[in-house]
């Protein structure tokens, strides 16, 4: 089997809380920046770039608490820990950047009504490119200790930095082409661009979010890699141990595989469980925090559940057959009218 492939190395000091740290503080330091630069310049495009900060200094402090709390052991009350807090910081952010975009395309709305001339590009532009650095150096940083740490709050936050570091570009190539043929229109016509990309990725948050709350099975690529060593140790037994029901769900960095194992019925306890741990041990090297339940079971035999749900899809493939065969001729219609 091939090794999973290494995550990035990062320094010790680089923990989500302290990186989400560091975040809140470069969020205040964007958002003097960027105000600056829209107060010297009058530029809504630079307004609108200023405004999404507000959310980036939002998002980053909701994504520090709900790291906190993702940390939390489990206890009586949540017996499989808090993981999932990390899913209601994406949700936030995606919520705060949904309303900003509204707000930025009311004032780019307005500004393109009542256009303004522009003052002091340059102090604007270059204040601008100076907060979209430290984003951009601050975003790489995090998404790289985001797969060290497999932490979704901090892999969500270091996109919405991707996000703002374009925008703020956006911005700067419209103040430009605005400056050069004097058409004021550009200005709040890249403002609106502005709004409907970080709209696009409010959405995007959103959705992700309400995937990991209903339990949105793992990634397709750690999956493979658990069907690979599930395949591999059924080989090595020659066929004596098959494995089946497997299902999978994530939480924030954990992930969950649930799966029968089938034994030889004449094994003794003691040698199945041997085993079982075996496979545990591969699925865990295989895939990054993963909590592995694996049910023995002697070959042939199935649970009472998957029994009583093999009989309910056998009910419901004969009733869909019925429904789909046609009547004979002169023969009553069939409940409800259907023939």
């Amino acid at each position: 089997m091939s090794a999973a492939p290494s995550p990035p190395s990062v320094h010790a000091w680089m923990t989500p809380h302290n990186l989400l740290r560091a975040s809140v503080g470069v969020a205040l330091l964007t958002i003097v920046l960027k105000t600056l630069a829209w107060w010297v310049s009058g530029s809504v495009g630079l307004l609108s770039d200023a405004l999404e900060s507000f959310v980036n200094l939002a998002g980053a402090m909701f994504a520090l608490a709900m790291v906190t709390i993702a940390r939390r052991p489990a206890d009586e009350d949540h017996p499989y820990g808090h993981h999932k807090a990390e899913y209601f910081s994406s949700g936030f952010e995606g919520i705060l950047i949904v309303g900003a975009s509204f707000a930025i395309l009311w004032a780019a709305v307005l500004r393109l009504m009542h256009p303004q001339p522009l003052e002091q590009l340059g102090w604007g532009m270059g204040l601008s490119l100076l907060s979209t650095a430290c984003n951009g150096l601050l975003a790489w940083v995090m998404l790289r200790a985001a797969q060290v740490h497999r932490s979704l709050a901090l892999e969500g936050d270091a996109r919405h930095l991707m996000t703002d570091v374009w925008t703020s570009v956006g911005v700067v190539g419209g103040l430009l082409a605005a400056g050069a043929t004097g058409w004021l229109w550009l200005d709040p016509l890249v403002a609106m661009g502005v709004a409907l990309n970080i709209l696009r990725e409010g959405g995007a948050l959103i959705w992700r979010a309400s995937q990991g709350l209903m339990d949105e099975a793992m990634e397709p690529d750690l999956l493979a890699r658990a069907y690979t060593v599930l395949r591999e140790h059924s080989a090595a037994s020659q066929g004596a141990v098959e494995f089946d029901s497997l299902t999978s769900r994530r939480a924030g960095a954990r992930n969950y595989l649930d799966l029968h194992m089938h034994v030889p019925a004449h094994w003794t306890l003691g040698h199945a469980a041997q085993q079982r741990t075996a496979v545990e041990q591969a699925l865990m090297q295989a895939v990054p925090g993963l909590r592995a339940t694996i049910e023995l079971l002697p070959e042939g035999q199935s649970t009472v559940f998957e029994t009583v749900e093999a009989q309910e899809a056998q009910e419901a493939q004969e009733a869909l057959q019925a429904l789909q065969e046609p009547a004979a001729p002169g023969a009553p219609p069939g409940p409800q009218g259907t023939p």
